[in-house]
């Protein structure tokens, strides 16, 4: 015999679970297991409608990995037209700062040598008959320590090789002159005109007569 529930009164928990078991063997649970065959059916296509478009889309990645890396003919003539300018830019610059340092470096030495010019120009405008030759001679030799001066602080030295061995790099034999002691064997005994070295580069040999010994 059933009993009645009043109004309010709830289900109890295993009268819920035996009625849900009646349901699902209702007629009406047989559409339930359609939908869960259905579900299934779609699920399975749908994966394989996923698994056809996973390949298309595949392959158009592919593609585009193929379209990437074509060089593109107009931006590889441009990036070249570009490097092009660029190089010659940097070449103009710097043979323009090459040119620029030698004028400075120039102007340096001339400035230097401004002051000896002053001196030349003093004694070559000079009264003769008021000047004696001792003042020309002091003179002149004042410009000539001004100017060994000025171009030695630039870089020049004198060969005045004197007493020293001959040296076929440095020094150009004009004449020989007998000795009797063989140790003067190839010693230069005069300077007929010095030489110049500027920065270890040979500017001029310096001319002088050597001794030679005949035994």
């Amino acid at each position: 015999m059933r009993h009645s529930k009043k109004k309010g009164e709830q289900t109890p928990l295993h009268e819920q679970d035996a009625m849900g078991s009646q349901d699902d063997f209702a007629p009406g649970g047989n559409d339930s297991s359609a939908r869960v065959e259905d579900t299934s059916f779609d699920a399975s296509h749908g994966n394989t409608e996923t698994g056809s478009g996973g390949e298309v889309a595949s392959g158009a990645s592919q593609g585009g990995a193929t379209d990437t890396s074509s060089s593109d003919p107009a931006g590889e003539r441009e990036r070249y037209l570009r490097l092009a300018a660029e190089y010659d830019n940097y070449r103009k610059r710097s043979a323009k700062e090459r040119q620029d340092a030698g004028a400075r470096a120039q102007a340096d030495l001339v400035r230097q040598l401004v002051e000896a010019l002053d001196d030349v120009a003093r004694f070559a405008h000079i009264d003769p008959a008021t000047t004696d030759a001792s003042t020309v001679v002091q003179g002149v030799d004042m410009v000539e320590k001004k100017l060994l001066k000025a171009l030695g602080a630039a870089g020049l030295e004198v060969i005045n090789p004197v007493g020293e061995t001959f040296d076929p790099a440095l020094h150009e034999a004009v004449a020989t002159e007998p000795t009797s002691a063989r140790e003067d064997d190839h010693v230069v005994s005069r300077v007929y005109q010095p030489g110049y070295l500027f920065k270890s580069q040979l500017l001029r040999p310096a001319r002088v007569v050597v001794k030679q010994w005949n035994g």
